[in-house]
């Protein structure tokens, strides 16, 4: 939903670029929208729920899991936990706020702490770490260690293995967009520099050749949309 809106902003066909909240909220406007959304919610329930119990017993008999790979799992626990109280907050009336709002909010916040510049910044480089993994995932094709591989024919796996690697070169664009912001506002000392999700979106369509950028980079958001779809087939679980 994000990558569509965002193509839609490139092509001047009006939209606007959107962060989860936005996306939901796109999600309850529409016929039965009410209805989709309260599916959506249970589904990231249950996303959040995998991964935080993959977190504290492990990955199962298929694949077993390191250190790192729990921490990873724990985190994107608590922040699909996040977009699914964001989606019963919307159901619920009362709404959500735009990312980039947050994100400057958030850095503020976190201005008025002592070093709070400092972990800014460190927030900011975890980004940056976060898009470089990202982009190793998808260079090297790491991400098909998830996958059954051995069930794929040919052809299933050389779609998988190129609209993986779009996706993820995508996804480390738009964190690595959010980390630079980060890290910046922290130099600059300056909370209003901080960006979410949509303010990087953003910031692209505002370069030259912004339009360019902007299409490409949410054209891969919708390819790992379709990457996340084939790999509820082969995942390893």
């Amino acid at each position: 939903m994000i990558g569509i809106l965002a193509v839609k902003l490139a092509l001047g066909a009006g939209g606007k670029t959107e962060n989860q909240s936005g996306g939901l909220k796109t999600v309850a406007h529409e016929p039965l929208g009410k209805r989709m959304l309260v599916l959506v919610a249970v589904g990231l329930a249950g996303y959040a729920l995998w991964r935080i119990l993959r977190a504290l017993l492990g990955h199962g008999r298929e694949k077993s899991d390191s250190g790192l790979d729990r921490i990873a799992a724990f985190g994107s626990g608590v922040a699909y936990a996040g977009i699914c109280a964001v989606a019963v907050g919307i159901l619920l009336g009362s709404g959500a706020a735009d990312s980039s709002g947050n994100a400057s909010k958030t850095a503020a916040g976190v201005f008025s702490w002592p070093a709070g510049a400092w972990i800014v910044g460190i927030a900011g480089a975890v980004f940056v770490g976060v898009a470089l993994y990202q982009g190793y995932r998808g260079l090297s094709h790491d991400f098909l260690g998830d996958s059954k591989t051995e069930e794929m024919s040919a052809a299933v796996r050389r779609w998988i293995e190129w609209i993986g690697t779009v996706g993820h070169l995508a996804r480390m664009v738009v964190f690595g967009l959010v980390g630079v912001f980060l890290i910046k506002a922290a130099i600059d000392f300056n909370p209003a520099k901080a960006v979410g999700l949509d303010g990087a979106l953003a910031k692209l369509a505002h370069h030259s050749y912004g339009s360019v950028l902007l299409g490409i980079v949410a054209a891969g958001l919708v390819v790992f949309a379709l990457y996340s779809l084939s790999d509820a087939r082969y995942r390893r679980i």
